[in-house]
């Protein structure tokens, strides 16, 4: 299973794998660790990464960036509006209200959606990290900004799916640092809580976010933003500064010129960092625009005085963050700084002077993302066993259900009847679930909103759900309970319906069966990523604020009153004689802006084709530079260490036929389809492969002429060789060594003259896999015959010892005799021979005994 953290930016995007010593960052084709979040299309093919900033300059209105600030936005957003002005490619509004991004591709124009855009370059993505971990990528995590909509987060999951993702959750960016900053603190306390305040300036955004750390806890207290404030803000400021200084010193407009325009942005970039440390710096263009060289001068504190209007906007966000959180300055402990805009001093300055403390940079301002994104993918995935770490994950929006009042009050009250209720509240934890009972007579629908828009650019409105049909038995209103679900990626969706209708049973029930009908009734949230502390709140919300049977239970409305706390009462008490039945009831969501199941299935296709497309041209361009290689490779040999391997007449033809092919390749050649160049180095190789194996020839006859000559000399002298070791095999079988040995040295001699009387360039006779031939078959032959192990000796026989015991009075043989006949037993073994039967013990005179 793939452990893969992406963090998708603004301008760059990194990728952190897991392993099992740690978080590593994975390098690209280029090792860099930042890849450029850029899709340049081409003629023929996509460049995405670093090979589309390559070709950014030279293609500017084909070169898509900047595609996080596209995703999930209608065209008529005037933020988007705004970001389109410095963009050098063509946008338009589509047929859904939502922008189509126009690129020249393959000869043509065409359009493609933002989604399919970002879809492209996670692919580049899965392929750096797959190449990294040489395996599939499948699973991982995506940092994701903390304001994106329902909608966006929706996007960026339909751009996972087309480049064959499987997000296991979209983080927000800033719990991600947070949690890359707080799993490898060991000294966390158990029970007093530390405040840590995020700050994190990127290209395009600021997000703040206060979190309190415990020992193996993380709880998001607060988070706050501002969507348009980032590096790339500063970037803007200064090249309208010096657009306006160059026209008129130098009379140019850059503003006409996408090139000029991408090539003063890249400039300011750099001398924004030249400012981050220096005091006052330069900026020099060649040939910015009309021919003309540009130069320009600016000191620090003349940028910060151009910078005010932005500068202005950077507290907000963190007094937003502290009142959320419902803290003090004095209550952060430490203030953290990541994120590439972070390093403007000014920045800095400001947050010194709010937090009345220095901010830190103990983590990898551009790094840290991706870094906890792949921590979180470790956690999530079963097959990596990580330090035990609770994130409590917050939602910074307010989520709303809404619904029409049942069919009288509807007719009654008509439009005014549209009801209400937050159930997801501003804070939430993420995942959670909560339930909500309805009675209706007949299918009704569901809208999911936001409660508030104030933070939010976008339609209150998320979706619709279209609940029903279903059968209403007697007649009569039937209990419905919906449940609605705030996944792990921050996306709200009426998971699903149910029908509960009571039947009379007559069958007396347990006084057990009270509890047991109570449970039916009890939404159990699925276990799914849900933690069990979650589960528990929804089912309290549930029985306390969720069985919403109000007013009469016509309409829906929730609250808390005693009403269904009786209800479910009664159902204890008349437990005995009914039981309550349970039918899912289908729910059709309607998502508004979002991509249609058939659509994705499109872009998965087009993506496939556009894939394949690449890879053909990759292949194609290979074989090129495969014929171009061989043509100068094959020239510069001809004139140096092949010279002496071919006649003059050959190789003048061959030099004039890779002058020929050469042309060729600079003109009619310059864009073949791949089978052509194979052919063309087919034909080539056909003269020039003869050349070189006659030099690869001579290079190595000499080493294994010597390896035969040794393999030669090692069997006879092992033949003739008088040494104890082959005295047991037969001097027929060392004759036929011999006559083997004599046979190859004669047929190594004859070659060997043949092949000395002929000059180099000729074809040679003595090949060097016949010489290794000749010595594999010389050993196979004398191998078994010289290496036949030596007989075994033969066991003696062991003679049967007399059963008849000896006679009274006699003696046991003394010590030296008996070790005299084992060591003539061993002798006679040793001689092959078997050793004589132990004379019968004689008899003796009994020992005189003392007095």
């Amino acid at each position: 299973m793939s452990v893969v953290g992406f963090d998708f930016g603004n301008e760059s995007c990194i990728v952190a794998v897991a392993r099992q010593r740690g978080i590593d960052v994975v390098l690209n084709d280029e090792s860099k660790r930042e890849t450029p979040a850029i899709v340049c299309f081409g003629d023929k093919q996509r460049f995405i990464g670093t090979a589309g900033a390559a070709s950014t300059m030279m293609n500017p209105k084909n070169s898509i960036a900047q595609i996080k600030r596209l995703i999930g936005r209608q065209f008529s957003d005037p933020e988007l509006q705004k970001d389109l002005k410095s963009l050098p490619f063509t946008v338009t509004e589509g047929p859904d209200g939502f922008p189509l991004i126009h690129a020249r591709y393959l000869g043509e124009v065409r359009t493609f959606t933002p989604t399919q855009v970002m879809g492209m370059v996670l692919s580049n993505l899965k392929s750096i990290a797959e190449k990294n971990l040489n395996a599939a990528v499948v699973d991982c995590c995506i940092g994701i900004p903390v304001y994106f909509t329902d909608l966006q987060r929706r996007a960026m999951l339909d751009a996972a799916t087309i480049a064959g993702l499987h997000p296991l959750r979209l983080v927000h960016e800033t719990t991600a640092t947070a949690l890359a900053y707080g799993i490898y603190k060991t000294d966390l306390p158990e029970n007093d809580q530390v405040n840590v305040a995020f700050v994190d300036i990127g290209h395009a955004s600021m997000q703040v976010c206060i979190a309190g750390f415990k020992k193996g806890q993380l709880k998001i207290l607060a988070h706050s933003f501002d969507r348009s404030l980032g590096g790339r803000d500063f970037d803007e400021a200064l090249f309208h500064h010096f657009a306006e200084q160059f026209k008129e010193q130098y009379k140019i407009d850059v503003y006409q010129n996408a090139r000029a325009c991408l090539r003063l942005r890249a400039g300011c970039e750099k001398l924004k960092k030249m400012l981050s440390a220096n005091p006052e710096a330069p900026l020099n263009i060649e040939c910015l625009m009309d021919e003309k060289d540009v130069r320009g001068y600016i000191k620090r504190d003349e940028f910060e005085q151009i910078s005010i209007p932005i500068l202005e906007r950077v507290k907000k966000p963190l007094e937003k963050a502290l009142a959320d959180a419902g803290l003090t300055v004095d209550n952060i402990n430490t203030v953290e700084v990541v994120g590439s805009g972070s390093r403007v001093p000014a920045i800095v300055k400001i947050l010194t002077e709010f937090f009345k403390k220095e901010p830190r940079r103990t983590m990898n301002a551009s790094e840290c993302v991706a870094r906890g994104c792949a921590l979180e993918c470790a956690i999530l995935s079963p097959t990596f066993k990580v330090r035990e770490f609770q994130v409590n994950e917050s939602f910074p929006f307010s989520i709303a259900l809404s619904w029409k009042g049942s069919a009288p009050d509807a007719q009654n009250g008509g439009a005014e009847n549209q009801q209400s209720t937050i159930v997801f509240p501003k804070g939430n934890q993420l995942p959670s679930i909560k339930a909500l009972t309805f009675y209706r007579s007949g299918t009704f629908s569901v809208d999911v909103q936001y409660a508030d828009t104030s933070d939010l650019q976008a339609p209150a409105k998320i979706s619709t759900y279209t609940i029903g049909p279903f059968q209403c038995a007697r007649g009569e209103r039937s209990k419905l309970k919906v449940k609605a679900r705030l996944n792990l990626h921050g996306i709200v969706s009426v998971e699903s319906a149910t029908l509960l209708e009571e039947e009379e049973v007559e069958v007396p029930v347990s006084k057990e069966a009270p509890k047991e009908a109570n449970k039916m009734e009890t939404d159990e949230p699925s276990s799914d990523a849900v933690p069990p502390s979650s589960t528990e709140a929804d089912v309290n919300m549930q029985d306390a604020k969720g069985t919403t049977d109000a007013s009469g239970a016509e309409n829906g409305v929730p609250e808390s009153g005693d009403k269904p706390v009786q209800m479910e009462t009664d159902t204890k008490v008349d437990a005995p004689k009914r039981k309550v039945k349970k039918t899912t009831i289908p729910v059709v969501e309607h998502v508004y802006g979002g991509m249609a199941q058939a659509d994705l299935e499109k872009a998965v296709e087009k993506e496939f084709e556009m894939a394949l497309q690449d890879r053909v041209m990759e292949e194609t361009k290979d074989k090129k530079n495969a014929v171009e290689a061989y043509v100068y490779d094959m020239r510069n040999k001809l004139n140096d260490k092949y010279e002496a391997f071919v006649t003059p007449p050959e190789k003048e033809e061959l030099i004039n036929k890779l002058q020929v092919v050469e042309d060729w390749l600079y003109e009619d050649g310059e864009d073949e389809t791949k089978g052509v160049y194979i052919a063309k180095l087919e034909e080539l190789k056909k003269q020039g492969d003869p050349i070189e194996e006659r030099y690869k020839e001579h290079t190595e006859r000499g080493t294994v002429i010597d390896q035969l000559a040794y393999c030669i000399n090692s069997y006879r002298e092992a033949a003739v060789s008088t040494d104890p070791k082959f005295d047991h095999i037969d001097i027929s079988e060392k004759e036929k060594v011999l006559k083997e040995c004599v046979e190859a040295e004669a047929w190594l001699r004859e070659k060997k003259q043949q092949q000395d009387s002929l000059p180099k360039y000729a074809s040679p006779v003595l090949l060097s896999a016949d010489v290794r031939k000749k010595a594999e078959a010389l050993d196979r032959f004398c191998r078994p015959i010289m290496m036949k192990p030596k007989p075994a000796p033969a066991k003696p026989a062991t003679p049967e010892a007399p059963q008849t015991p000896p006679p009274q009075g006699s003696e046991q043989p003394q010590g030296g005799d008996a070790n005299a006949s084992s060591n003539n037993a061993e002798a006679a073994a040793e001689s092959g021979e078997a050793p004589a039967a132990p004379a019968e013990p004689m008899e003796t005179e009994a020992p005189p005994t003392s007095a």
